[in-house]
């Protein structure tokens, strides 16, 4: 499967939805509403909401360059925007820098817009989902050239408000990671945290005997409901979370 590419996509059409793809630059997200909300004019919808956001986190980051190089948690004012101050939040709780859950924040606040729209709401970005839906909701996990790749699914149950599923590797994908998991998989109400906590879980995993140490790291922040973490044909999980075969 590649990943890169975004050729997994292909997989992400759950029946009754209707979807559709939005890039600009680095942003590249899927996004799929129920077919009785779905009309055309949401495509244009979701393109200016990236420039928004886009527009809001780059004049930030002109701002203040250490926003997005830190790895570090990072404090900002109550004036910076509410994106920036979102992500930093995040990544304060994991550990991280911002930026490691930008994806994430994307993810979640186009979905939260569109919800303005449409009665239920899937947004992709990398790996990293936003999902406001009505029934069961079932996720193949792609872990790299792990041997559990693509025959694994989380199943999951739906949230009232909605709920995230970030997913961070070591070993696919552009992202920067300091370990070596072929896929942490996070579960939370928050896409911006799960995002930040499957990073910052992802970094402590260099071999599988690293499996449970991740586990145990993301289940102890707050607001993580779930976790999976593979590398190579060894798994870890945690939470109210169903492993299916696929």
């Amino acid at each position: 499967m590649d990943y890169v590419n975004k050729a997994y996509r292909r997989s992400m059409r759950p029946a009754g939805f209707a979807g559709f793809n939005c890039k600009y630059k680095e942003t590249d997200l899927y996004v799929a509403v129920d077919e009785k909300s779905f009309v055309p004019e949401l495509v244009k919808t979701v393109e200016k909401r990236i420039l928004y956001y886009r527009f809001i986190l780059e004049e930030y980051i002109r701002r203040d360059r250490d926003f997005q190089i830190t790895h570090k948690p990072y404090l900002l004012p109550p004036t910076a925007p509410l994106l920036a101050r979102a992500m930093a939040k995040a990544g304060n709780m994991a550990g991280t820098g911002p930026m490691a859950a930008v994806a994430g924040a994307f993810a979640e606040f186009i979905g939260r817009d569109l919800l303005q729209f449409a009665d239920e709401v899937i947004v992709e970005n990398g790996g990293d989902i936003f999902l406001a839906v009505k029934e069961k909701a079932k996720i193949l996990v792609f872990a790299g050239e792990s041997p559990l790749s693509n025959r694994l699914a989380l199943e999951l149950k739906p949230q009232e408000n909605g709920f995230g599923v970030c997913t961070s590797s070591g070993t696919v994908g552009h992202s920067f990671s300091y370990g070596r998991a072929d896929a942490v998989v996070i579960v939370s109400p928050s896409a911006i945290l799960a995002d930040a906590v499957a990073t910052a879980a992802a970094n402590l995993v260099q071999t599988s005997a690293d499996l449970q140490k991740a586990v145990d790291f993301a289940r102890n922040i707050e607001g993580i409901t779930g976790v999976l973490a593979i590398k190579d044909d060894k798994i870890a999980a945690w939470g109210d979370i169903k492993l299916v075969r696929v």
